[in-house]
């Protein structure tokens, strides 16, 4: 009779999720918006910054980067549970995002992207003027103005 034995599971479950050979790893990240940008940041330590790779595609944004580790010729590991890896992360934008002014830097293993709101998708006040080409008649202007009956 075999027994299910449920932290063995779950263990087997964490190291399929965590395991760098089964493909790209989500990258841990934060999104706000801050006025009329959005802002996501993502931690990416031990990232060469030449390795990320940025693009939209429609309204799809993908960020994908590689930790690489390299060691010399001859060298003998005493521990390693730093390992290379793949990251990808991928959003849908929506409507209303300048993708053309997309831009990102990298600084102290953060990436940061800034997504700039669309000038269209803006909130903005509409402008309620008169009607300046007809002219305003004063009674005291024109005989032909409607005048009070007396009765």
């Amino acid at each position: 009779m075999a027994t299910y034995d449920p932290f063995r599971e779950l263990d087997r479950f964490a190291s399929t999720l965590f395991d760098p050979r089964r493909g790209p790893r989500r990258m841990p990240m934060d999104l706000y918006r801050d006025g009329d940008h959005y802002v996501l940041t993502a931690d990416l330590p031990g990232i060469d910054p030449g390795s990320v790779d940025i693009d939209v595609d429609g309204q799809l944004l993908t960020i994908r980067a590689e930790r690489t580790l390299t060691a010399g010729d001859g060298v003998k590991w005493i521990t390693r549970e730093r390992e290379a890896a793949s990251f990808l992360r991928q959003l849908n934008l929506g409507q209303g995002i300048d993708t053309e002014r997309i831009s990102a830097t990298y600084s102290n293993g953060v990436l940061s992207v800034t997504i700039p709101v669309s000038e269209k998708a803006k909130p903005r006040k509409i402008e309620v003027s008169t009607d300046a080409e007809s002219p305003v008649i004063r009674a005291h202007e024109s005989a032909d103005a409607p005048q009070p009956v007396e009765q």
